[in-house]
């Protein structure tokens, strides 16, 4: 099959969280399985142009009363023969910040840098005479594209292309006032019929949800999750008018850049049937973030954006978080990697300073994020939701063990430790209190000291687990199949 991916970040070009990387990774295991893929996405400031090359004929793409022109450049996703083709436009997409900064987290003109990113990347094939079979959006940032696909691109040389567009992160939507329509080159006959009205606003992922011949997510679990009201994010009654056209596909994971036997970035490799390297890498670990030395404390740790849905609320709430309890009444140590919303950053800043066993980086790390994956015993993810994931699955490939709460694709990929049997790959809470998150690290500790076995069996059949993207790859060629089926007319399938 021939298919178009758009996206607002793929790595290493571009990434904000999990996005890019499933963009990247799905696109090279489709590649390695006989598709044609592109991918086009902006060229932020933070791509280097040196490194691209520069096509020479400009893209005029319609944005409401005006066209836009915009450059377009030409890359290749490493390690494939994927083209990547990036739209360049200075006043757009010449600044710091994929969606924002810190100081303007969500940019006043988003709408219309996305805008030419869902519409450019439909002249931009229809100018290289390259028509896809599906386009494959991802999330808000090219929720439009489908839309086009359903209206101005009806007829023509898309008459034939199914759309799929995968949700990533509901909660994400892309809501502007209404009258910004007019950027979208949508006539206000469609602000209805299209699906764009949302309590009288424009709602960009609503209609992205409208219009897709098939809609996504990324795991099974989070797919059921959205079609209630406690995290359709109000969303809920489209969805649920629409399940018969939405699948869960779990992601898989780069087993190649995740990899304890030859990762690049531990100071000692090791592997399920040889584990002294991860003692080696504990050791690491703990003398780099400035903790006491000493094999035999457990240590948590965490790799996380710090906002609101990784559940720090819960966990570091200035009057109500548990982690000043965990750390100063549990024997363990914490290590805690990331960057986000301000008064998380000042609160987990001010605690570190009270608490000798909790070290605190707030920054992006890629090598550090592997020694933590490495060096810790347990990875806490206790998030509000979680579409997928994927530092539970690394933290399982390195024989670190997840305490998560039961949600989206946590739920999907950890198996509750069974204390009888022995049997399972983590530990899970079902709801988000403080306490909750309390009593299951305190739980985790307890079996270390008691039932040192079992956490040894856990280890190794966690190392064991596969999410493999070849999988994923297959069921989204099945998902492709059904939206060109669709598209056509044919009697839609039962998922």
């Amino acid at each position: 099959m021939k298919i178009l991916m758009i996206s607002s970040e793929v790595y290493p070009f571009a990434k904000a969280g999990g996005l890019g990387d499933m963009v990247a990774a799905l696109s090279a295991e489709l590649d390695r399985q006989g598709h044609e893929v592109r991918i086009v996405l902006p060229r932020y400031y933070s791509v280097d142009p040196g490194r691209l090359r520069r096509m020479e004929q400009p893209l005029g793409v319609p944005m409401g009363l005006e066209e836009e022109w915009c450059g377009v450049a030409t890359s290749k996703l490493p390690g494939t023969e994927i083209p990547v083709y990036f739209l360049e436009h200075q006043a757009l997409y010449g600044r710091d910040g994929i969606y924002g900064t810190r100081t303007e987290p969500e940019f006043s003109d988003n709408l219309r840098r996305f805008t030419l990113l869902s519409r450019g990347a439909l002249q931009l094939v229809k100018m290289l005479r390259w028509t896809p079979d599906v386009v494959h959006a991802h999330d808000w940032p090219a929720a439009l594209a489908p839309v086009y696909l359903n209206t101005l691109e009806r007829d023509g040389v898309f008459a034939d292309t199914g759309s799929v567009l995968t949700i990533h992160n509901l909660a994400h939507q892309g809501i502007f006032p209404k009258e910004d329509i007019e950027h979208t080159l949508i006539g206000w006959e469609q602000f209805h019929g299209a699906g764009f009205e949302y309590h009288d606003q424009l709602n960009v992922l609503k209609a992205g949800l409208r219009n897709a011949d098939v809609l996504t997510t990324v795991s099974p679990t989070y797919a059921e999750e959205i079609q209630t009201p406690e995290h359709g994010h109000q969303l809920d009654g489209l969805l649920r008018h629409r399940s018969a056209d939405l699948v869960g596909v779990l992601n898989g994971m780069d087993y190649a850049l995740w990899d304890p036997r030859a990762d690049a970035n531990l100071p000692a490799r090791f592997s399920a049937d040889d584990l002294g390297g991860k003692t080696v890498c504990k050791q690491a670990l703990q003398n780099v973030m400035g903790l006491e030395v000493d094999p035999e404390i457990p240590l948590d740790g965490m790799v996380s954006r710090l906002v609101e849905q990784k559940g720090f609320g819960e966990l570091c709430g200035p009057t109500h978080g548990s982690l000043y309890n965990i750390c100063s009444e549990l024997d363990l140590q914490v290590v805690i990697l990331g960057t986000g919303e301000k008064w998380c950053e000042e609160e987990l800043g001010r605690l570190a300073g009270r608490l000798p066993n909790l070290a605190v980086d707030l920054e992006f790390n890629e090598p550090l994020a592997h020694l933590i994956m490495a060096g810790s015993d347990f990875l806490l993810v206790p998030s509000a939701f979680e579409p997928c994931g994927l530092t539970q699955m690394y933290a399982m490939r390195y024989g670190t063990l997840p305490i998560v709460r039961q949600t989206g694709g946590l739920a999907d990929t950890v198996a509750n430790y069974d204390e009888p049997t022995g049997e399972g790959t983590g530990f899970s809470f079902d709801l988000l209190t403080p306490s909750a998150i309390y009593n299951t690290v305190g739980w985790a500790l307890w079996t270390w000291h008691n039932r040192p076995e079992h956490i040894a069996s856990m280890q190794q059949r966690a190392m064991a687990e596969r999410f493999s993207w070849e999988d994923s790859a297959a069921r989204y060629i099945e998902v492709y199949e059904g939206a060109v089926a669709r598209r056509s007319g044919t009697t839609p399938r039962t998922w």
